[in-house]
């Protein structure tokens, strides 16, 4: 037992699995991924590798511990949860990874080669997703009953306001500041349709016009956690959400009290 714990090559290994382990589920949860899912796959890839697993999952933190099966040998690893934003592509690689490890018994180079090729996807263009949100928030105008103006109305303040989102988060300023500026923005121009009584559902373009900033992942992600009892993730992936919605609405307020419009 002591030669064990004290071989360096064994120690290096559990070193780089934890360290390994550690990186991917901080990625995991940068991009947008529930606890759950956090924990599934690296104990699955870990199971893999032939090591057991703690994993410690914090808002801004996430902490793994491994071990060998005869518990002579452990190593723990911490890493600050990556700042890469929601992306639904990077969450399903990496969950693919975790499968393909667990699948083809994948050994650990193998796999820190795989992730790094995963780390280096690039995102989805920004003006195709600038398209697209604008034409699915002008979709959601006409489900909740706006007319072809109103429709017309959205798109426009949802590629202007997308647009300034973009421009602000690019440049670093503060994601709060960051909801205002765009809900102030896409409310002062889908307020146009108000002011001049441009169709027959002004009201509905002023109320849809800033539905592209809910920050719906963060709401279902939380309501997850609840449910598999991470309840601190919850009540900060809550709270944050909670912040960025009183900063939509505050915009949203704003747009309105300047052009002098009636709430109700």
């Amino acid at each position: 037992m002591g030669n064990s714990m004290n071989n360096p090559d064994n120690r290096s290994v559990m070193r780089n699995t934890a360290a390994f382990l550690a990186e991917y589920a901080s990625l995991l949860s940068g991009c947008g991924s529930t606890c759950i899912r956090i924990e599934k796959n690296t104990r699955r890839m870990a199971e893999a590798f032939g090591v057991n697993l703690d994993i410690f999952i914090m808002p801004a933190h996430i902490t793994v511990s491994v071990w060998d099966t005869d518990r002579t040998c452990a190593e723990m690893a911490q890493r600050k949860t990556a700042s890469c934003g929601i992306s639904f592509d990077l969450n399903t690689r990496l969950s693919q990874l975790s499968w393909e490890v667990a699948d083809n018994r994948l050994g650990l180079p193998v796999a820190e080669d795989h992730f790094e090729r995963i780390k280096t996807t690039k995102p989805t263009a920004k003006w195709e997703v600038l398209i697209l949100t604008s034409l699915a928030n002008a979709a959601f105008c006409r489900l909740f009953g706006g007319d072809w103006f109103a429709m017309l109305i959205v798109l426009v303040s949802t590629l202007a306001g997308y647009r300034l989102k973009q421009i602000m988060l690019e440049d670093g300023c503060d994601i709060r500041l960051t909801f205002l500026c765009a809900s102030f923005f896409s409310a002062s121009i889908s307020a146009g349709g108000h002011i001049f009584n441009i169709g027959s559902t002004p009201e509905l373009a002023i109320g849809t016009s800033v539905l592209y900033l809910i920050p719906g992942v963060p709401y279902i992600n939380s309501v997850s956690d609840i449910i598999y009892r991470h309840y601190l993730c919850a009540f900060s992936r809550f709270l944050d959400a909670a912040v960025l919605t009183a900063c939509l609405s505050a915009g949203l307020c704003a747009g309105m009290f300047m052009f002098g419009l009636k709430w109700f």
